[in-house]
């Protein structure tokens, strides 16, 4: 466990590459071949965003989720979210005690740091539209009674993209609470292996790497990461180009930015650098449009896929660098 820090002494660029580097060197004690993933989910949780992953059963989604939650220090909580979920055993309820002669109130799950919303899309809207107070405000109303959650709030939920049978397609304003969107797909052949030899063993103990306060810490110090003003423009100008793309429905919003510009410093961060790079944004663009993009119908009828042109936006807004 890494030892608290003064204010004078934390520098966040140091803490931060080295919490990322101790994270997924113990991460790999258990999951193989997920540096990327745990890197990005790092990089999420550093941005005071939310995580949408989308993985094939058998992956390691919820596992990775729950280790994730232990080497950060953080309280996890699990909803297996269900076609007859109802939000208020997400968020909870009042009930009577007998003993007060009164209604008192009974925190659902929610009421954690990391929470891990498994297989989201098996539940109707209402019950997910209870994430999204939660999501954006930090904050659950129950029965008129407004509740803070405890920091860092970091939801993590899980999608299965090929089973869609008695699933709800997520509406457009849950989506964009997700800050990034990470595709967990299959191991390569090396990874597999490993894999094996690794869950052949017993498996290690793995140890808390941070505390939430130092998250939070790192979080507050975010904004302090240096950005060349030509920067600023290419992100905007990747989001213009966006809403004008003639295969797109819908491009990219102000929020998008906004999250493209969090992401690349706290990317920034995570490589040991106080200041972003061009590289840093056209790394977590993918991540930060890849499901707020809504393709034409035509489009897609010709086999265009969203990061098909996410590669082309890329491809299509110039790089201008200062002399």
């Amino acid at each position: 466990m890494s030892l608290p820090v003064t204010e004078t002494s934390f520098d966040p660029v140091r803490s931060t590459q080295q919490l990322c580097l101790r994270s997924i060197e113990q991460m790999n004690k258990v999951v193989v071949g997920m540096d990327d993933v745990i890197q990005q989910m790092l990089i999420a949780i550093l941005a005071g965003g939310h995580v949408l992953l989308e993985g094939v059963p058998g992956v390691a989604k919820t596992t990775l989720s729950k280790l994730f939650a232990r080497i950060l220090g953080c309280e996890y909580q699990r909803i297996q979210f269900t076609p007859d979920l109802l939000p208020s055993d997400v968020t909870g309820t009042s009930i009577f005690d007998r003993r007060t002669n009164d209604f008192v109130l009974r925190k659902g799950p929610i009421f954690c740091q990391i929470l891990l919303a498994d297989e989201i899309n098996r539940a109707p809207a209402k019950t997910q539209s209870a994430l999204l107070e939660a999501m954006q405000e930090y904050q659950v109303t129950v029965d008129g009674q407004t509740l803070s959650l405890p920091q860092p709030f970091f939801v993590l939920a899980t999608q299965n993209p090929v089973e869609q049978e008695g699933v709800y397609r997520l509406p457009e304003a849950q989506l964009d609470r997700f800050l990034i969107k990470i595709q967990v797909g299959y191991p390569d052949h090396r990874a597999e292996v490993r894999m094996l030899q690794v869950h052949s063993k017993e498996l290690v103990e793995l140890q808390q790497q941070t505390t939430p306060a130092e998250l939070l810490q790192i979080r507050s110090r975010l904004g302090e990461v240096f950005g060349k003003p030509e920067l600023f423009d290419y992100i905007v100008k990747l989001s213009e180009e966006s809403r004008t793309h003639p295969d797109l429905l819908l491009g990219a919003s102000p929020r998008a930015s906004l999250n493209i510009l969090k992401s690349a410093r706290a990317r920034a961060l995570t490589q040991g650098r106080n200041y972003f790079t061009h590289e840093d944004v056209q790394v977590v663009t993918p991540l930060v449009l890849g499901h707020r993009l809504i393709i034409r119908p035509e489009a897609e009828l010709e086999g265009k896929q969203i990061s098909d042109i996410v590669k082309d936006l890329l491809a299509s807004v110039p790089v201008v660098t200062s002399v």
